[in-house]
């Protein structure tokens, strides 16, 4: 097995507080050093824009299923265009 096999079973058997941390620290150590230092103002206002909409009572839920359903299919759409007659 590989070391990095090996470390994957290793931190599985973390406790999911551990694991969280563990998966973060990795995932920033993937993004570039000259990240956009506005993004994350332009979240914060993003967040604000929503949490507005939904006290105002202009948000609509969606189950995740139906969401996720909704992005594959237009995930397929993208790579299978239809094909004119």
């Amino acid at each position: 097995m590989s070391r990095a096999a090996d470390l994957i079973d290793q931190a599985l058997q973390l406790p999911e507080a551990d694991r969280v941390e563990m998966a973060r620290r990795l995932l920033l150590s993937l993004e570039p050093n000259d990240f956009d230092p506005d993004a994350e103002d332009a979240w914060a206002a993003e967040i604000e824009r929503r949490l507005d909409a939904v006290e105002q009572g202009n948000f609509k839920a969606s189950d995740w299923r139906d969401v996720v359903d909704r992005v594959q299919a237009s995930l397929r759409e993208i790579r299978e265009p239809e094909q004119a007659p």
